[in-house]
């Protein structure tokens, strides 16, 4: 019999810094595409990420996953790896891949699904670089 699927999502902010700058163009292409992100001492940002999984409900437990487990998956990823870090030097992933907000939510979605024993339970990532300026990524690709 089939089970009701329910989304469930947890919220976490982190501080961190970057710079935009691709090692694939040249200083002034950087600084044409990513303007006053691309200043060379780097600028900071108080992201806003939401972590979602998807799935049935199980009938016994009452939920998707575990949330204290989700936290925990969470917390390794954005609190050990990315808070109050500068992302192009402090994480090995941005060394060559430009710090921008999408590329922060692919690695986001990336890694935590590498932590959860039923992977395909991860939905969506979703990050608020700003109040404005928000980025959303399902694991999808063209």
């Amino acid at each position: 019999m089939p089970r009701p699927v329910a989304y469930l999502t947890r919220k976490e902010s982190i501080s961190s810094c970057h710079r935009l700058h691709s090692p694939h163009l040249s200083d002034e292409e950087n600084a044409k595409i990513y303007g006053k992100c691309n200043n060379y001492w780097g600028h900071g940002h108080n992201y806003t990420v939401e972590v979602t999984v998807r799935g049935p409900v199980d009938p016994t437990t009452g939920m998707v996953m575990n949330i204290s487990d989700l936290k925990v998956y969470m917390k390794k990823i954005l609190m050990d790896q990315l808070d109050h870090k500068n992302l192009d030097k402090d994480v090995d992933y941005f060394k060559n891949v430009v710090s921008t907000t999408e590329n922060v939510a692919i690695y986001v979605f990336d890694e935590i699904k590498k932590l959860l024993p039923q992977p395909e339970l991860l939905y969506e990532v979703k990050i608020y670089e700003t109040d404005n300026n928000i980025v959303i990524y399902r694991g999808e690709s063209m």
